[in-house]
Formats: C-alpha cells, structure tokens, sequence
C-alpha cells in the first residue's frame, strides 16, 4: 500500500520511484509493471499526474515506446534527462558539475552503478533520492531550475511525461515557475 499524507498526497519516494521507471527507456519489463505502479499510485494525488504516461506506454508496442523515447528524450535537446545539460550545456563546466555529482553518490556510501549513463541521468537521479533521501532531494533541489525548464518544455509540446514532472517538482520545496522567465528569475 502506498504511503500517503492526510491530504491524500503520495509518498517522496513512491513518486521518485515511479517517475524513475516511466522516464527510462522503456523495456518489456517496464510494460509489465505498469498495472503495480498504477495501483500504488491508486487514490493518491499523483494518480492523475502520472495517468496520461501510463496510458501512453499501456497503449502502444515496445518498438514503438522506443522509437517515442529515442526520438523524444535522446535525440531532442527540448526534452535532454540529463539535467547538467539544462545548466551548463557542453562545456568544461559540466564535466566538473558531473564529477560532484559522482562524487555526492560515493559519499552517500550506496553502490552507484551508472550502467554508462551519466551520472546526471534524472532516473537515475530519482532512484538516489529514493534510496538517500537527504542528499537526493538536496541534489534535484540543486537542479530545480532543470527540472523546472524539462517540465516546461514537455507541457509546451504535449508530451504524456509533462505530468510526472509536475510530481517530482511537487516534492521539492516551492512553487514550480510558469514560465522560462520565473525559472531564470527564481533560479
């Protein structure tokens, strides 16, 4: 059963986990959880922000998932699951940022395994908040300003994610920004 507040609002790492699987690329063994992680997140307040994803990949072939994702999250820049790139884009920079990111997940004690993505891989990301909740809401708090800039761009161009985006940002403290501008403001 999930852990839910009075208000009928989900637990931080429910959603984290959730949002960890839907956002990677999808895999059989993705489609088969769809129905647990439907029903976890059953009559709680993310139930509706992730229902529009979980539809879209109950509803469609593997290869046509992957072929969605690639083209969505891997090829398009609008839509990038790497959340350095939000920030700092291809620069020198970024490759230090991405260093002390590895290095917050050593510190953490927690075996890592980047399975070759990057380590600002927002699922991954997501699967660190779940497992060290203090210092993986600490890091996405610290690249709000992409989570931010990722859920606007997915709302922009009607993509099913847009919605679990809006879940994770809920989590952290603050309003989310309505508008690239409030989030270069605020951030």
């Amino acid at each position: 059963m999930a852990e839910v507040d009075p208000q009928g609002r989900v637990s931080k790492p429910l959603i984290f986990q959730a949002a960890a699987l839907v956002l990677t690329y999808p895999e059989e063994e993705l489609l088969t959880r769809l129905g647990t992680i439907g029903s976890a997140l059953a009559g709680t307040g993310a139930a509706e922000q992730f229902a529009d994803v979980l539809t879209h990949l109950g509803g469609k072939s593997l290869s046509k998932l992957q072929s969605f994702h690639i083209q969505e999250f891997d090829l398009s820049r609008r839509h990038a699951l790497h959340l350095t790139y939000w920030t700092d884009g291809d620069t020198r920079r970024r490759g230090e940022v991405l260093a002390e990111i590895k290095q917050i997940y050593r510190e953490s004690g927690l075996l890592v395994d980047t399975g070759g993505e990057l380590p600002d891989f927002l699922p991954m990301m997501l699967e660190f908040a779940v497992a060290d909740p203090a210092r993986g809401v600490a890091l996405l708090q610290r690249f709000r300003a992409s989570l931010e800039l990722l859920r606007l761009g997915l709302v922009k161009d009607g993509l099913p994610h847009a919605g679990v985006l809006a879940a994770v940002c809920g989590c952290l403290p603050g309003e989310s920004p309505q508008s690239h501008a409030e989030v270069q403001a605020r951030y």
